[in-house]
């Protein structure tokens, strides 16, 4: 019986209509769509972090069939607060507001937003509070590169915009 339930388990699969992301690897449609996308330059340390973990994911090969145009909001707000007035938690937060443009015909394909926030723990040493904020925007950057680029992805497979 156990025998019989393992052979039908992927013919159930095939049916469920699931089609992966990335099929075909490198030389897929998605695939090929995300390696068209050059990354316009972002404003300041953010951006600079940000653009640089969008470029790590969507390895362009130089001929460019996209634009994205990224424009980030990053705010480190004191959240604990004691009687004294410390501040003893703070939170940043990193939102981007992207449009990918198909440059081909000066179209936007793709207007969202992304973001993400992390806890940082303020403590009596200013430079670990310094490095920690640090730490979170750069891992901030990348989780909203991957949201991102997943968004895009998933806009590329659905439109067909990648195979044309």
């Amino acid at each position: 019986m156990k025998r019989a339930a393992v052979l039908l388990l992927p013919l159930t699969l095939a049916a469920c209509g699931l089609k992966p992301m990335y099929a075909g690897g490198g030389n897929g449609a998605v695939a090929q769509g995300l390696a068209g996308i050059e990354v316009s330059p972002i404003e300041g340390k953010a951006g600079w972090l940000m653009r640089n973990a969008l470029v790590d994911r969507l390895l362009s090969t130089g001929a460019a069939r996209y634009r994205l145009d990224v424009r980030l909001d990053d705010k480190l707000e004191g959240l604990g607060v004691l009687s004294n007035d410390t501040v003893t938690r703070e939170r940043r937060t990193l939102r981007a507001r992207y449009q990918l443009v198909d440059l081909g015909s000066n179209r936007i394909v793709l207007d969202a937003t992304a973001g993400s926030d992390a806890g940082i723990d303020v403590v009596s040493s200013e430079y670990a509070t310094i490095a920690a904020e640090q730490t979170a925007l750069e891992n901030l950057s990348k989780e909203v590169a991957d949201r991102i680029v997943t968004r895009i992805s998933l806009q590329l497979r659905g439109s067909g915009a990648a195979a044309k």
